[in-house]
């Protein structure tokens, strides 16, 4: 069985600083996506039990000149190969672009049996890309998989439902998002970083996965909140007076229901 686990470098969240309410993230260095991790954790473990034959990790650079040796961690980590997409029209892609461009590199890579993301990336968590990718490929997708086997040409998963656990089970190929609860990720030694040099890795562009039109950009015009001045409320009164009139404003204000 060949998984292909899809993963995502965004920039370390930790070194981002603001600045009158805007993100600084020049010379923010990059890291491979927690979530994204879990599903590399995942796929290496089915390859180590021998359910697997080959792990590759897959890779949109995203505008992040430096992914090809980002992703050099996920290689730490156990995957087998790595493939990174980088092309100047991928600088900033929705994720109707990103789902379209995985699909096609899938395509191109051949013979995948099962496609692992993580549930949503660390820095937009829009879910959206695990479910495009498999609609484009035509592949049955489970999500928020806890819990993941496969064997005998299916692969079943376990997920939360709140008040219940569901299981459910898909014919191999197939697509599956994972939730952190999956797995504990582990974190390469000196001599898995070593090995990780000469393992392989291609860089593709567009053109390589058959691609040739500009890819849809994404355009964030704001991800902070709508600043609120201060009601300079004071309440008088005595204790119960004060809380009265406390749950009063609450309520004027929406935040309580009457």
């Amino acid at each position: 069985m060949h998984i292909v686990v899809c993963v995502k470098t965004s920039p370390d969240l930790q070194m981002v600083r603001i600045k009158d309410r805007v993100a600084q993230t020049e010379a923010v260095p990059c890291k491979i996506g927690d979530l994204e991790k879990n599903a590399l954790e995942a796929a290496v473990a089915l390859r180590e039990s021998g359910a697997a034959a080959k792990v590759t990790a897959l890779c949109l650079a995203e505008g992040n000149r430096k992914a090809a040796e980002d992703v050099k961690v996920a290689l730490a980590m156990g995957a087998d190969e790595a493939v990174v997409i980088s092309d100047p029209a991928l600088a900033d892609p929705d994720e109707a672009a990103v789902a379209a461009t995985l699909a096609a590199a899938v395509d191109k890579l051949g013979a995948c049996d099962l496609l692992l993301f993580g549930e949503g990336s660390t820095d937009n968590y829009t879910g959206q890309v695990g479910a495009r990718v498999a609609e484009l490929l035509g592949l049955p997708q489970i999500g928020y998989a806890r819990k993941l086997e496969a064997a005998d040409g299916v692969v079943r998963c376990e997920r939360s439902m709140d008040d219940m656990l569901e299981t459910l089970e898909a014919p191999l190929p197939a697509v599956v998002t994972v939730v952190s609860e999956i797995n504990e990720p582990r974190i390469p030694g000196l001599m898995q970083i070593m090995k990780a040099k000469n393992k392989p890795l291609q860089v593709w562009s567009l053109g390589d996965v058959g691609l040739e039109a500009p890819a849809p950009v994404r355009e964030m015009v704001s991800n902070l909140a709508e600043e609120q001045d201060r009601k300079h409320i004071l309440l008088e009164g005595t204790a119960a007076e004060q809380a009265d009139a406390f749950v009063d404003a609450l309520i004027r204000e929406g935040v309580l229901g009457r």
